[in-house]
């Protein structure tokens, strides 16, 4: 069972972002508020639910969450400043979008940025921790996922509509056969080097 809380008496707001290995796309930050003492049946960290079970609890946390905000950063915007710095900017823009200002911030990971004065705890494997941080989790990846899926009817042949532009085989087999498209993120390897080939 997820917790529901940090602490007794500060608005939460649980922080995750989705994204950050692909090739393509952007990276998806969200911020969620939750009830103190809420509960949920289900919620988890998006990559334990089925495709199902995330629309599911995406209608539960849109009807019960005091607050909530998604945010993007392109893949441009990532080739300027880096992954990392990009995650922690789609997070701060999720925040800043937040209806109810919070007391405390629940980072999903080891490493943040700090957004204004505001307190925060980096919690590694905070989306299997916290309800808060594992509902951030599951709006970040549906809202990612779209994005991604919506670009597949634009750019066929790379596989998105499956792989949402992570590394797999079937994208990669796309970038040697189409070359690359204007989602992709010319700052990351996106085919394994000569040297890796040959290990393989």
């Amino acid at each position: 069972m997820l917790r529901s809380s940090f602490s007794n008496n500060l608005i939460e707001a649980g922080c995750d972002e989705v994204g950050r290995g692909c090739l393509a796309g952007p990276v998806v930050a969200a911020a969620v508020i939750l009830p103190k003492n809420y509960r949920h049946a289900i919620l988890n960290d998006s990559k334990q639910l089925t495709h199902d079970e995330r629309l599911a609890v995406q209608d539960d946390i849109l009807r019960d969450a005091l607050a909530w905000a998604v945010a993007e950063v392109d893949n441009e915007e990532i080739d300027r400043i880096n992954i990392l710095n990009a995650s922690f900017k789609a997070m701060h823009l999720a925040i800043e979008k937040l209806t109810i200002k919070p007391g405390l911030l629940l980072i999903d990971g080891n490493r943040f940025k700090p957004f204004g004065d505001l307190p925060f705890h980096c919690i590694v494997k905070g989306d299997a921790t916290y309800l808060a941080i594992a509902a951030a989790s599951v709006l970040a990846k549906i809202h990612r996922d779209n994005v991604m899926q919506k670009l597949a009817a634009d750019f066929p042949g790379y596989g998105w509509e499956t792989n949402v532009g992570y590394p797999t085989e079937e994208h990669r087999e796309g970038i040697r056969k189409l070359g690359i498209t204007p989602f992709h993120r010319k700052s990351f390897q996106l085919l394994p080097s000569q040297l890796e080939l040959f290990e393989e």
